[in-house]
Parts: structure tokens; sequence; C-alpha cells
């Protein structure tokens, strides 16, 4: 038995039907072909799957898309405008936070999530909101330049 169900996922409204046990993370990916949501786990330790459901950061493989029903997604395909980087993504390039770029979806959109909370974090701040995200490749630290230049970033051009 299947289930309809009604989700707004960057900004495109998808009207589909689901098995109840689907995970959310198997829906935008084998389902919308959205694979820049990652799967690295199933447990919800690694974090590569964080996407934002209602503007909330949320490890996908931990939700049923049933669940979701009637929210809006954000993923990694939609965080940048148009041609034009997020200011995290821009981040992670110009300050080398990504190695074999696995985790990378998760980190910027659970970085994202930290700098709609708290823009201008400390290095600790952000340390502690990523701890939930696993890099196998990096020892953290450009990562942590990223987000501070994501941050300096939106800081610049909210002052501006």
């Amino acid at each position: 038995m299947e289930i309809k169900i009604s989700v707004n996922v960057n900004g495109k409204n998808y009207v589909r039907e689901v098995e109840p046990r689907t995970l959310l993370v198997h829906f935008l990916r084998d389902t919308l072909r959205l694979t820049g949501t990652h799967i690295g786990c199933d447990t919800s330790s690694c974090g590569a799957c964080t996407i934002h459901v209602d503007g909330v950061a949320v490890k996908s493989c931990t939700m049923l898309a049933v669940q979701a029903d009637g929210s809006s997604i954000t993923t990694i395909e939609g965080l940048a405008q148009g041609a034009e980087l997020h200011p995290l993504q821009e981040g992670f390039k110009e300050c080398h936070g990504l190695q074999c770029g696995f985790c990378t979806p998760g980190m910027i959109m659970t970085a994202a999530d930290l700098l709609a909370k708290n823009p201008n974090p400390s290095e600790a701040e952000i340390r502690h909101g990523l701890e939930g995200n696993f890099c196998r490749c990096t020892g953290y630290h450009n990562i942590v330049k990223a987000v501070q230049y994501a941050a300096e970033k939106i800081g610049t051009e909210v002052s501006a």
C-alpha cells in the first residue's frame, strides 16, 4: 500500500506515492533523483544526509518520507541561487574545506542551519555545531575556516 505525499523541494512542488517505510533520503535520491544528499550510515551518525525540513537541519536517514508530507525541504541542490554559489559552498571551495567531498553536502547544510541561528559563531561554536557530521579526510580545520568565511561574507552582504 502506498501513501500519497506532497512536498516542496528546493522551491518545486512534488506529489508522489511512496511506501510508508521509505526513508526521506531514499525518496530524495531515488524518486526525485536529487543525489547530492548522501547516504553514509543509515543510523544518523555521520550527517552526510543532512537537509533542511521547514528550515531546520534534519538527518534524512532518520525521517520517513510520509513524515515530510506538507513540508518545505531544501537540499544541497537548492542552496545556491542559480549559478551563484551559496557563501558556504564558496567557502568550502575557497578554504579547501573538502577533500573527497562525500561529507560536504551534509556539512554545508548543517553549517547553514548553524549560521541561521548564530550568524557570527566562534570557532568553538562551529566545531560544536558540526559535531554530528563526520569527515574522514580532513582534520576539520579547513571546514571551520570555510564556515568562518561564509559567516563573514553573509555578514558583509547583510550590512551592505
